[in-house]
């Protein structure tokens, strides 16, 4: 039985002008903030490289961030606007609805809905010199599932690329401005279907990925397309209660093959990266423990094993292999709704890359489980040398 958590505990005291509303230029001269043999010092991130463990392997979430707001005006004037959340069709997996061709499905949050009444809504554009027309119908009212179709046999990627706006974290307070386009995205964002960016990865550049190279820090990629659950605050006074966000992570089998002998020092790029690799540990105990080879993990999953003998990580990604061996898979489709806070045993993750979260957040609580109680000296220290918060903000190497 797992003792209340009080969300009080990971609260601090964040000064709206200590949000960063932009990112520096260039990204990588934003502040490092190094937490390392219990110490707390500060650099520049573009000297990241000279900070890592030598075996270091990092691990980088490819998402990449969609134009998820879309906005249909009415004849009538009122505009609607429709924030694409997950998608309903294909089985819900993400890479195939961005590829769709004609129509999909999604289930969005609705802006002015009850203006929207039973008729479609449509749009014009102009896409390689052909007009498309974007046409849609909320065919599920009270699920908010909206199907949008439209002619040209274009991606859906590219047709909401084009039509639509990059969804910022809403507490910056701002509207979406043109440079929002490249500033938030990572430099080796790949795979759309994220409706917020992996943030950690903002701060890497060419420069920096050509220093880890020329010392041979392992680089890795892997894909959790980011929900707009993660800017959800915990508004339960026990945190346990919280109703986590699941988010749909994907891992190619050469990555799984070459995470099997290069394991022993893994540092995630960035909370999205620790949550997918943490939950690919507990896949892996769901096939050995022969419960069933669905790749969904609940969020307290980790938790019933207390007096349990668990795999070691090895075992567990040796029995992933295998089945996708026996299955012919070249990648892996999960979710997952995983919720690490204080108490939790880190299976695969030796340290994290990190911007610095919200109060009152599931992602706190994290940086919690990983560095205890120390989360409160280091965002002390990030607090009393200027140091630039949340997602467009500075960023922290954490080795406990």
């Amino acid at each position: 039985m797992l003792s209340p958590i009080h969300i009080e505990d990971y609260s601090y005291d964040l000064p709206e002008e200590r949000i960063a509303k932009y990112p520096v230029d260039p990204r990588d001269s934003s502040k490092l903030l190094l937490f390392k043999d219990n110490e707390i010092s500060k650099s520049k991130f573009k000297t990241i490289g000279d900070h890592l463990p030598e075996s270091a392997h990092l691990v980088f979430n490819n998402t990449k961030v969609i134009p998820a707001r879309l906005f249909f005006q009415k004849e009538t004037g009122a505009v609607i606007e429709i924030f694409l959340l997950n998608p309903v069709s294909y089985g819900g997996e993400i890479t195939r609805n961005m590829e769709a061709s004609d129509s999909t499905v999604w289930h969005c949050m609705i802006g002015n809905k009850k203006r929207w009444k039973d008729h479609s809504l449509n749009y014009q554009l102009q896409i390689d010199d052909q007009l498309i027309h974007v046409t849609a119908e909320l065919i599920d009212r009270e699920q908010n599932h909206v199907r949008l179709s439209w002619n040209g046999n274009l991606t859906f990627a590219k047709v909401v690329t084009a039509f639509g706006k990059i969804p910022l974290p809403p507490y910056l307070n701002r509207d979406t401005e043109e440079r929002d386009l490249q500033d938030y995205q990572t430099v080796y964002s790949e795979k759309e279907g994220a409706v917020a960016a992996p943030t950690a990865g903002l701060h890497f550049t060419d420069s920096v990925f050509n220093d880890l190279r020329k010392k041979h820090i392992d680089l890795s990629y892997i894909t959790l397309h980011v929900g707009a659950g993660t800017f959800q605050p915990v508004k339960a006074e026990n945190a346990l209660d919280h109703d986590m966000h699941s988010e749909q992570v994907v891992f190619q089998k050469s990555f799984i093959d070459h995470l099997i002998t290069n394991h022993e020092t893994v540092i995630p790029v960035g909370t999205t990266s620790m949550r997918s690799l943490e939950s690919l540990y507990w896949f892996g105990v769901k096939l050995i423990k022969e419960e069933n080879q669905v790749f969904q993990i609940p969020k307290l999953y980790p938790y019933q094993w207390e007096n349990e003998k668990l795999p070691d990580l090895t075992e567990s990604f040796m029995a992933i292999a295998k089945y996708m061996e026996a299955s012919s898979l070249d990648f892996l489709t999960g979710a997952t709704e995983i919720f690490i806070f204080p108490g939790y045993t880190f299976r695969v993750c030796k340290g994290i890359i990190t911007n610095f979260h919200q109060p009152k957040s599931t992602l706190l609580m994290l940086i919690s489980a990983l560095i205890g109680d120390k989360w409160k000296d280091v965002y002390a220290f990030a607090m009393q040398n200027d140091f630039r918060f949340l997602s467009y903000g500075d960023s922290s190497l954490l080795l406990p």
